[in-house]
C-alpha cells in the first residue's frame, strides 16, 4: 500500500505536468489564431461592386414594356386585329402611301386619282380616247425632239427601255389565282348552308354593293374606295383607342341582337335530315 501511494502520486504529478504543458500549448495556439483573426479583421475586405443603375433601369423598362404590351393585347381591336394597321395594309410602299408617311407622294397620288375622276366623270372624257390622245401627243413630241436635236445642238431624248420582268407577272398571276380559288371555296361553303352567320354577312355586303352600284357608276365607286383608303386608315391610326372603344360597344350590341335573332328566327329554320348514327 505504501508503494502504491507514491506511484499514484507520481502518475498524478506526471498527468498534471502534461496537462499544464498541453494547456500552455493550447493557450499559445489560441493566441496565434486570435492574432491572425484580429489581423484579418483589420484588413479591409473588398466590397461587392454595386449594381449599375443602367441595368436596373433597363430591367424596369423591359418589365414596363412587357406589361404595356400585355395590357394592349387584351384591348378590343376591330375585326380581331392583332397587328399594327401598317402591317394589315400589307406593309411597304402602298401602306406608306395610305398612311401618309410621305405627304407629298400621298397627296400626289390622291390628286392624280381626283384629276382622272374629274376628267372621265365630270367632263365626259372616254378612256380609249384619252389613251389615244395621250399616245399621239407623247410620240409626236418625242419624234420631233429626236429629229430636231441635230439642228438645235442638243442631245436627243433618253427613252428608257421598259421590260416587264417575268417573275413579277408570274407572282401576280399566282396571287390572283390563290385569291380567286379562296373566294370560290368560301362561296361554296356558304352555299352548302354550313355557316348561317357568314351567309347573312355576304348577303348584306352584296346588297350594299348593289345599292351603291345603282347610285353611281363603276368609276365613281372605284374613286370612292380610293378616297376611303387614303382617309380612313390614317384617321383610325390617329384615334385608334377611341374608335376601338366605340367599336367594342357596337360589337357587343350586335352580338346581343344576333343572339335574339338566332333564338327567334334562325333556330326555327328547318335543317337538313341528320344522318343515322351507326351502332
Amino acid at each position: 500500500m505504501a508503494e502504491e501511494q507514491p506511484r499514484a502520486a507520481a502518475e498524478g504529478g506526471g498527468e498534471t505536468l502534461m496537462e499544464k504543458i498541453a494547456d500552455k500549448l493550447h493557450i499559445g495556439g489560441d493566441g496565434s489564431s486570435s492574432d491572425s483573426d484580429a489581423d484579418e479583421r483589420k484588413q479591409p475586405k473588398p466590397s461587392a461592386p454595386p449594381a449599375p443603375a443602367e441595368v436596373a433601369t433597363e430591367s424596369f423598362v423591359d418589365s414596363a414594356a412587357a406589361a404595356a404590351a400585355e395590357a394592349k393585347a387584351k384591348v378590343f381591336r376591330l375585326f380581331g386585329r392583332e397587328e399594327p394597321i401598317h402591317k394589315v395594309l400589307g406593309g411597304g410602299k402602298p401602306a406608306d402611301v395610305f398612311l401618309w408617311r410621305n405627304r407629298n407622294i400621298s397627296a400626289g397620288v390622291l390628286g392624280g386619282a381626283t384629276a382622272i375622276w374629274i376628267l372621265f366623270e365630270l367632263l365626259g372624257y372616254h378612256l380609249l380616247t384619252f389613251v389615244c390622245h395621250g399616245l399621239i401627243f407623247s410620240l409626236g413630241l418625242l419624234f420631233l425632239w429626236s429629229n430636231a436635236s441635230s439642228f438645235i445642238n442638243k442631245s436627243p431624248p433618253r427613252i428608257p427601255e421598259v421590260i416587264i420582268p417575268e417573275d413579277l407577272v408570274v407572282n401576280i398571276a399566282l396571287s390572283t389565282r390563290y385569291e380567286i380559288n379562296r373566294a370560290f371555296a368560301n362561296l361554296r361553303q356558304i352555299a352548302l348552308g354550313r355557316d348561317i352567320k357568314k351567309f347573312l354577312i355576304v348577303i348584306a355586303g352584296l346588297w350594299l354593293l348593289s345599292v351603291l352600284g345603282s347610285c353611281c357608276n363603276f368609276l365613281t365607286l372605284v374613286y370612292i374606295v380610293f378616297v376611303v383608303l387614303h382617309t380612313v386608315p390614317i384617321l383610325y391610326e390617329k384615334y385608334e383607342d377611341q374608335i376601338d372603344s366605340y367599336g367594342e360597344k357596337g360589337w357587343v350590341e350586335i352580338k346581343k341582337q344576333y343572339a335574339m335573332f338566332d333564338a327567334k328566327v334562325l333556330s326555327k329554320v328547318p335543317r337538313g335530315p341528320l344522318k343515322d348514327k351507326k351502332h
